[in-house]
């Protein structure tokens, strides 16, 4: 598996010193930029609302009288049939992705989700329901691929980390809207109190098709495809209020045309084969397999879809309760995630997971030993334990594990391989959530507490995975990260040129600390010299 544990890296990036030392909100391009990011952020709050929106559902009694009170194998695929549809699009998700542009793929996707959710607002059986279910997830697919990447490609360098990380935190705003919606809508005695939930899915997706238009093309993007003008335009307009030759936007600019021409000329690295032909991507793949996987097996998936059914097993039966309890638990947790992802280039993606992963054993643990007891001996208090625990599992799984997959799997992907990198990374998870889907309700009604035991071992193996395996990345560009994993290789080589050729060269200090690692600009040719050199 490896020789040793991946330690965290010294040293910090090579632009920093380029960076304008004025703070975000003092500077128009950038709180411009921003709110686009916030707009492709809240492609994340759709499948949140998804999941919350049918743990929601399910403690309704006018749903469960529309469909006939779903069980078993039926609730199962009225879960797992969003994921379904989300792997029916994996094939053609990519390649919409590279060759129509990040932007058109959220257009296409969140176009869908919004037709999908009004036939699941008009249901009135549960085919159409499953099938308004089914269309969601393939059209989540093409809008979860492309806005992630598109957010870690076009944001500010110093904000890439918790820009991307923002991403998947926001699962728990949708999670929260669609938490709170059902419990304002549980009083209400028609089908409306479902309807209503069902309508409020396409929000998102409604604004983003509204406001998409506006947002820039990713950069790396415009460069792969010859429009070097309009790639240099973007950078410039947003990083440094519209010069071109700003130090910065010279070192980016050069950087991406480096690494993409290196990525197409040199090593061809852009078939899916790529992703385990080369050492430095086998060691991405095994990593972002293994957080896809651990993202839904985390014990996460029987509390995010099956909460009710938890309640219902510690003696918490009344729905009011149930969803009370739902929306103070997805508020606790977007919390969490939001604060980890802005703490992630400070604290780091290592001690992040590595946290998270200690706590979840405690937490869940103490989880397995009330949940135990309570069913064992029947005591309220040993229940009531439960639910406790249940938030402070929550606490540690948010602060890696909601806002870090996303963000750690995009950014350690090169240009090429982002796309169909980050495809693999949501094909194993819905894998993994069907799996779940299916196996949790019925596994948990056999087994009881002793259901979570399979959980916790599980989560002692994910801790020794991110102890061994997990490599720090923060403090740099999406181009440096290659030498991380490819090492002193041809493309590890490629990436670091553009620093030269944009007039950057490392200075070494003669003693330990003080001068090392200095970076000096260098008076050298025109910027256009520069550009020609890395063609």
């Amino acid at each position: 598996m490896g020789a040793g544990p991946a330690f965290i890296t010294k040293g910090s990036a090579t632009y920093t010193h380029l960076l304008d030392p004025r703070p975000w909100y003092k500077n128009t391009r950038l709180i411009i930029l921003n709110f686009w990011i916030a707009i492709m952020l809240i492609t994340s709050c759709t499948n949140g609302y998804d999941g919350s929106m049918m743990n929601g559902l399910q403690s309704l009694t006018q749903w469960n009288q529309a469909f006939n009170y779903p069980a078993g194998g039926t609730l199962g695929l009225l879960n797992a049939i969003q994921s379904i549809g989300s792997l029916s699009a994996y094939p053609f998700a990519p390649y919409m992705a590279d060759g129509m542009g990040r932007r058109f793929s959220i257009i296409f996707g969140a176009s869908l989700m919004i037709v999908a959710a009004v036939i699941q607002t008009a249901s009135h059986s549960i085919q159409m329901f499953i099938g308004a279910r089914f269309m969601i997830g393939f059209g989540q697919t093409f809008a979860a691929t492309a806005a992630p990447l598109l957010v870690t490609e076009v944001a500010y360098p110093s904000h890439r980390g918790r820009a991307t990380s923002l991403y998947n935190a926001l699962w728990y705003l949708g999670s929260i809207i669609a938490a709170w919606t059902t419990y304002g809508t549980f009083t209400i005695p028609t089908s409306w109190s479902w309807r209503i939930p069902s309508a409020l899915q396409a929000l998102t997706s409604t604004i983003q098709v509204l406001l998409i238009w506006f947002v820039p093309e990713s950069p790396r993007w415009l460069v792969s495809k010859g429009k070097e003008e309009r790639a240099l335009q973007v950078l410039a307009y947003y990083h440094a209020d519209g010069n071109a030759q700003d130090p910065l936007v010279e070192y980016e600019f050069a950087e991406i045309k480096a690494a993409i021409a290196f990525d197409r000329e040199v090593a061809a690295n852009v078939g899916w084969l790529s992703l385990i032909k080369y050492p430095g991507n086998r060691k991405r793949l095994r990593i972002i397999i293994a957080l896809a996987v651990f993202s839904q097996w985390s014990g996460n998936g029987l509390v995010s879809y099956y909460l009710n059914k938890v309640f219902t097993a510690i003696g918490i039966t009344d729905p009011e309760t149930q969803l009370l309890i739902n929306g103070v638990l997805n508020t606790f947790n977007l919390f969490f995630a939001v604060t980890a992802g802005f703490c992630c280039d400070r604290v780091g993606r290592r001690p992040l997971f590595l946290a998270s992963c200690a706590g979840m054993i405690v937490f869940w643990a103490a989880q397995t030993i009330c949940f135990a007891i309570h069913q064992e001996t029947g005591s309220i208090a040993a229940g009531d334990a439960v639910i406790a625990f249940i938030f402070l599992y929550f606490a540690f799984y948010s602060i890696a594990f909601s806002p870090l997959v996303v963000s750690y799997t995009v950014e350690i992907l090169p240009f090429a391989l982002r796309a169909k990198g980050f495809i693999v990374f949501n094909f194993m998870i819905s894998v993994s959530l069907i799996f779940n889907q299916y196996v949790n309700p019925i596994a948990l009604e056999a087994l009881q507490w002793k259901y979570y035991l399979v959980y916790l071992f599980w989560l002692c193996f994910e801790c020794v995975f991110c102890y061994f395996f997990i490599i720090e990345t923060k403090n740099h560009t999406l181009e440096e990260t290659a030498v991380i994993f490819d090492g002193d290789t041809d493309m590890a080589q490629i990436h670091n040129v553009a620093g030269t050729h944009a007039g950057l060269t490392h200075c070494e200090g003669e003693g330990e600390g003080e001068g090392e690692g200095e970076i000096e600009i260098q008076e050298k040719k025109t910027f256009e010299s520069q550009v020609e050199m890395t063609d």
